[in-house]
């Protein structure tokens, strides 16, 4: 056995004290696991004033981008979820000009589905909202950028929107 002196031993309770207190606190911070019964989770609330966002034809592209990115979260959710048609059909739907728009193929060049598919609007004179989704990034990607030269969103060759 071992006989640790006073000071050694008083050293020993205030670490071994201090760790305890340490442990406590970090368990008071940790999230439970599981629930107490009879706790009621919060409802969601739903704010009676806000509405879905509508085009805003005199806004700005970031003006417009809530409603950009609901039309493509709502063609996301859909069994159309890879066909670039999709996007642009709800899209024009929604009120944007058709003549403004660009997407890319739905396929490789081998007939495989793209991993990733690109819709853009241009809007005004110097800005495009562009959408991504596919495989690849898994959900809906949405931004607005500036417009590349000759009032282009998207590089590279696009499907031609003449439906």
């Amino acid at each position: 056995m071992f006989r640790r002196s006073g000071s050694s031993a008083r050293r020993a309770a205030g670490v071994a004290g201090a760790a305890a207190a340490l442990l406590f606190s970090l368990a008071a911070c940790a999230p439970s696991a599981v629930e107490p019964p009879n706790s009621a989770s919060p409802e969601p609330t739903v704010d009676p004033t806000a509405s879905a966002p509508t085009l805003q034809p005199d806004g700005s592209a970031d003006d417009n981008l809530p409603l950009f990115t609901a039309v493509a979260d709502a063609v996301w959710a859909s069994e159309q979820r890879g066909a670039g048609r999709a996007y642009i059909d709800a899209l024009i739907a929604a009120g944007f000009d058709r003549e403004a728009m660009q997407v890319t193929q739905d396929t490789s060049t081998v007939g495989n589905p793209a991993e990733s598919l690109q819709f853009s609007v241009r809007w005004g004179e110097k800005e495009c909202l562009v959408g991504q989704v596919g495989p690849s990034t898994g959900q809906v990607v949405t931004v607005v950028m500036p417009q590349l030269a000759e009032g282009r969103c998207l590089i590279g060759t696009t499907r031609s929107i003449d439906w």
